[in-house]
């Protein structure tokens, strides 16, 4: 890498206000010196770079030849336009500032900004030139803004005289649609001369933001590491991306599945709810009917109803009429047995208030309950008249 401190010269003078180059032509130069103060600062840690102004009231030293890179974009703001630009003056200025530069094994470079017309004859640059080239300073112009015949040619003998071994250039930027450090990009200005040509313009074109013809800004040649880094980090990024798009399709598919499912389990246990309530009705119906036939014979006391009989016998009437005709002789007999046995008879009396078991009403009354039923049993215990 090459190791040099650079003197800037800035043209600030009253053609800078001029809009033929956007924004403006001081903008656009503005914009050109930080890309070179940042391309030479990166391309060696030990660079130094210096900024002056050649016009207003005089040349102004902005920045001594400094690493500081902040200090440097710092001084370009607020500059003031005007005046005319005094391109002799500031070249010896800056070549006074390099011959003062702390570390001599520096070499020696001078970048003008030339944007206004040049007023100083071609012998005076001529000289200013070999003067230059006696002290092995290197110098490069940048070309733009006025255009005229004399301006050119001026500007090239210039060139002439301080060159030695090409390591001077020259470069003439003519108005258009493309930014003033889109252009010098791809110059002599950045490319550079020797070995550390290649990283000088790989670290201007960084500094620009020129990089992005490769592949996420970086050039895989100088930083192999970021630029691998880069690449797997963004691989991982679609990769993510895709599995979420791919779970969200998932997800909805088995919510509609889902709905489905529920609506035809809804349907399928409404219709198993309908053909059930119809045998537990009429399993209703039968078991109210039991506990009806149930209750009316125990309630009846071995008595029951004829007209309950025969309701609830009506597809029997054979089965009911026998059932009766059990019941009535049962009962008659359990009131002929009753009847018999005086003791028991007699303490049910004792019971019930108000009635005396000795009075002889109520032994008259059981007397002739007593004969009834001894009669009565006798007719039944007879056998039956065949010839009657």
């Amino acid at each position: 890498m090459v190791l040099e401190a650079t003197m800037i010269c800035i043209d600030n003078s009253e053609w800078m206000r001029n809009g033929d180059y956007s924004p403006s032509r001081f903008q656009a130069q503005a914009d050109a010196v930080n890309l070179i103060c940042g391309a030479k600062t990166q391309s060696n840690p030990e660079n130094t770079v210096g900024i002056l102004t050649m016009a207003g009231k005089g040349v102004r030293v902005l920045a001594t030849p400094t690493t500081d890179l902040g200090k440097i974009l710092a001084c370009m703001h607020g500059l003031e336009v005007g005046g005319e630009m005094n391109i002799a003056a500031g070249i010896q200025i800056a070549q006074l500032a390099l011959k003062h530069r702390q570390n001599k094994n520096q070499q020696q470079r001078i970048i003008v900004f030339a944007g206004s017309p040049v007023k100083y004859d071609k012998k005076v640059l001529e000289t200013i030139g070999k003067k230059l080239k006696k002290n092995s300073v290197a110098l490069d112009i940048v070309d733009f803004g006025e255009e005229d015949d004399a301006k050119p040619e001026k500007l090239e003998a210039l060139l002439a005289a301080v060159n030695n071994n090409e390591t001077s250039h020259i470069v003439h930027v003519s108005p258009g649609p493309n930014a003033l450090s889109d252009v010098l990009i791809s110059t002599p200005v950045f490319t550079g001369d020797g070995d550390g040509g290649s990283g000088f313009a790989a670290a201007a074109a960084a500094a620009a933001g020129g990089a992005s013809g490769f592949e996420f800004g970086v050039d895989p040649n100088l930083e192999p590491e970021l630029a691998l880094a880069l690449r797997v980090s963004m691989e991982e990024e679609r990769a993510r991306q895709e599995a979420a798009a791919k779970r969200a399709a998932e997800e909805a598919a088995d919510q509609e599945k889902g709905e489905e499912s529920s609506s035809k389990t809804e349907d399928e246990t409404m219709k198993d709810q309908v053909d059930v309530s119809v045998p537990e009705e009429k399993k209703k119906t039968a078991d109210e009917m039991a506990l009806a036939m149930s209750m009316g014979i125990s309630g009846s006391g071995h008595a029951i109803d004829d007209a309950e009989m025969l309701d609830a016998s009506s597809e029997d009437q054979e089965l009911a009429l026998a059932l009766q005709m059990s019941m009535q002789e049962t009962s008659q007999s359990d009131t002929s047995k009753v009847l018999e046995d005086q003791s028991f008879v007699s303490s049910i009396l004792a019971t019930l208030p108000g009635v005396d078991p000795n009075d002889p009403a109520v032994k008259d009354l059981l007397a002739s309950l007593q004969n009834q039923s001894e009669s009565q049993q006798k007719k039944e215990d007879e056998p039956p008249n065949e010839n009657k």
